[in-house]
Order: C-alpha cells, then sequence, then structure tokens
C-alpha cells in the first residue's frame, strides 16, 4: 500500500538538533529524531513511505520567506519524495505576492501554527488570510492546546463557517490535547483532519471512535516527525484493523485528491 505522512517537520541540518528540541521544550516531551532530511529519508526508506508532506512555521514575519524558499529548495533536491507546505504570518505584510511565490516554486499548501505563532485562529489578521487562500491552496493548521486560547477548535469552525470553500486539514485530529473538543467542534464538517501527536496519548478505543467519527473520506496519516517516529504511528494504525478501503483513504488517497497529485 502507498503511503504518504503528511505531517513531518523538517529543518536545515545546522539548526535542525536545536529546533527539534526547542519544539519538544514547548510541548514538555521528548523528540524521538533530530529533525534532518536525511533521517527521515532513512525512516522512510525503512518503513515503506513513499511521500513526505514538509514544513516548517514561521514564528516571526521576517523567516517567512527563507523557509518557503528552503522548503522549496528541499523539494527539488529530492526527486519526488517531499511535497512542500510554505509558511506565512498574520504580521507579514505581502501575503498575495508570497502566495504566488510559492505556488511558482511548487509548494502545495500553507502550513500554520497558531500557538507557535502567538495568533488567535479567527483573528481579524488570520481571516484575511483565509479569504485569500480560499479556494485556491489548502491550510494544515495546528489545532488544540489545553494551554491556550489560540487554536481552540471552536475558533477553527468559526472560521470554516466564513469560508465554506476554504480547505483545511486540522492536525492532530482537531485538537491536540482537547480531543474530546476537536470532535465536538468538527467532526461532521467540511474538514480534513490528521492523525499526527494523537497515539501516544489515548488508549485503542479512544483512537477507534475517533476515526469512526471523522470517517475514512476526512482522515489523512501523519506523523508529527521528528516528535515520534513514523514507523511506530502506522503500526498504531495497523493494530486498529481498519477495513482495507479505508486504509487506502487515510494513507494515501485523501491527500493525492485533495493536493491534486
Amino acid at each position: 500500500m502507498k503511503i504518504i505522512d503528511i505531517h513531518a517537520h523538517i529543518f536545515p541540518d545546522k539548526i535542525a538538533e536545536k529546533a527539534s528540541a526547542n519544539v519538544g521544550a514547548f510541548y514538555n516531551l521528548s523528540m524521538k529524531h533530530d529533525g534532518k532530511i536525511r533521517t527521515l529519508l532513512d525512516m522512510g526508506d525503512r518503513y515503506g513511505i513513499d511521500r513526505f508532506l514538509v514544513h516548517s512555521v514561521a514564528t516571526t514575519a521576517d523567516q517567512v520567506e527563507s523557509i518557503n524558499s528552503f522548503i522549496s529548495g528541499v523539494v527539488k533536491a529530492y526527486n519526488g519524495r517531499f511535497i512542500g507546505f510554505a509558511t506565512l504570518h498574520p504580521d507579514y505584510k505581502n501575503t498575495e505576492k508570497e502566495i504566488d511565490r510559492a505556488v511558482s516554486l511548487g509548494l502545495k499548501g500553507i502550513k500554520l501554527h497558531p500557538d507557535f505563532q502567538r495568533f488567535h485562529i479567527d483573528c481579524k489578521e488570520a481571516m484575511g488570510l483565509y479569504e485569500i487562500l480560499e479556494g485556491r491552496l489548502p491550510l494544515l493548521i495546528h489545532t488544540g492546546d489545553y494551554r491556550y486560547e489560540y487554536s481552540k477548535p471552536q475558533r477553527l469552525a468559526k472560521v470554516l463557517d466564513r469560508f465554506p470553500r476554504l480547505q483545511v486539514i486540522a492536525a492532530h485530529f482537531g485538537g491536540w490535547s482537547e480531543w474530546d473538543k476537536g470532535a465536538e467542534a468538527l467532526a461532521g464538517r467540511n474538514v480534513y483532519v490528521d492523525t499526527s501527536s494523537t497515539f501516544y496519548a489515548n488508549p485503542l478505543e479512544k483512537v477507534r471512535f475517533l476515526f469512526k467519527l471523522f470517517g475514512s473520506d476526512h482522515i489523512m496519516f501523519g506523523s508529527d516527525y521528528p516528535m515520534w517516529n513514523p514507523g511506530t504511528e502506522i503500526e498504531f494504525i495497523r493494530r486498529l484493523e481498519l477495513d482495507e478501503r479505508d486504509l487506502e483513504k487515510i494513507m494515501h488517497e485523501n491527500v493525492e485528491k485533495l493536493l491534486g497529485i
């Protein structure tokens, strides 16, 4: 079976270990890997992962262009193994121009992380960004954190109401550390969720419930490398004993359909 991992963070080698450690510190979790491109490729070979959707987050507006150039360069350098998403920031002033540049660079969507970037999902500046993206590029957005108000799934629900044509992947089943709230706010809506950073904190039966609630047409496989090992994440999905047709959708077909690849 083809496998596309849609949630992998990568960093330039010279800062990868430090950047990964900083992410771990933010969540008070021990990172499993170093965030380097070669490490991710090696695990892809080991676990039969055909492609990775890779991204990184601009924590300030002045990082946007350099990160997008880095992601584009990685995609071009590795002969189809990577799909790239660009980053933006609500404080960035040239959004439309940078989206045009991202498209010209071959990037297929946008990744945002409200908690890292310190903005509310439904704030005025973010709403302006979604207006530009609607009908043009899909958005992968971190959703949920019990410690902050920025990324609450209820806020994303407001965005979906206002922009019904915006194509959104809500990371971590729509509510990291707040999976019940994510399910309540987002299940049954025109939204995808990914599986990343969920299995480590939930029993098998709870995950089965989330899969059933959102449905295989709305779920995509994501590992959240370097936080977790993609092979371990795949093994957890196998333990769910899903129907083969559902697995095909989750592991590759849904993202292929969304991105037209």
